[in-house]
């Protein structure tokens, strides 16, 4: 059995529309709430594929959330281990941090649909598949490029959108998982946020209805091709 484990920090902010593709390949999927779950036992090491998940806290919030320690050890040991990882907003934000690189507020909210641009390791990546299609961002921070990877992508509001270290690591800022069918889940979950960003949910809800489908079959042959490299 192939086995895929989920770090979740928010509970709609899951493996959205990866995770059916996943069980119909059948993928194993165990999600861990690293907020509320014993993570001392935990085996990060086994699974076929880790992904990290998003969430409303900053990967350098440990002082905060001391949960953050823990997680961030888990994020190194899977590191160590050279197998297949993805990291999702702030999933990469973690990566980004465990592999020595500065994570820090941009002092601005990316939140909405948009393409990303590509550097030129991004267009020899799995991501050249988007071919400008707008992507969903809802993030206020940003990684730096960790020493020794692959820079992939930026925006016009933040110049590292997405790295790569090798084929088996893969850090997104930007949201391909996220099902825009159930986008209403992230606008109630997000209300504070959306207020203060001063961000009308009902534009993005019209930009989720009109974008989404495109995006979500194009997001899943990104996904597909970055994993058929990640487990070769």
């Amino acid at each position: 059995m192939k086995t895929v484990l989920a770090v979740r920090h928010v509970h709609f902010e899951d493996l959205g529309i990866f995770e059916p593709w996943l069980r119909a390949r059948g993928y194993e999927i165990r999600y861990i709430d690293p907020t509320i779950d014993n993570l001392d036992h935990l085996d990060v090491v086994a699974p076929d594929l880790m992904v990290v998940l998003g969430g409303p806290i900053g990967a350098f919030d440990d002082a905060i959330h001391p949960f953050v320690t823990q997680e961030m050890a888990m994020v190194k040991a899977r590191l160590a281990s050279g197998r297949a990882m993805l990291g999702i907003c702030l999933g990469a934000q973690f990566m980004a941090r465990a592999l020595g690189a500065r994570v820090y507020p941009m002092g601005v909210k990316e939140i909405g649909f948009s393409p990303l641009t590509l550097t030129a390791q991004g267009q020899q990546s799995p991501l050249a598949l988007l071919n400008d299609v707008p992507v969903l961002h809802w993030h206020g921070d940003q990684f730096d490029i960790p020493a020794g990877a692959d820079h992939l992508a930026l925006t016009s509001v933040g110049k590292h959108q997405a790295f790569s270290v090798g084929s088996t690591v893969l850090g997104l800022q930007c949201h391909l998982e996220a099902d825009t069918a159930r986008i209403e889940q992230w606008l109630v979950g997000h209300a504070s946020e959306l207020s203060q960003a001063g961000i009308d949910p009902n534009v993005l809800r019209a930009e989720a209805q009109r974008l989404g489908p495109q995006l979500q079959e194009v997001a899943l042959k990104v996904f597909e091709t970055w994993l058929q490299r990640a487990l070769a």
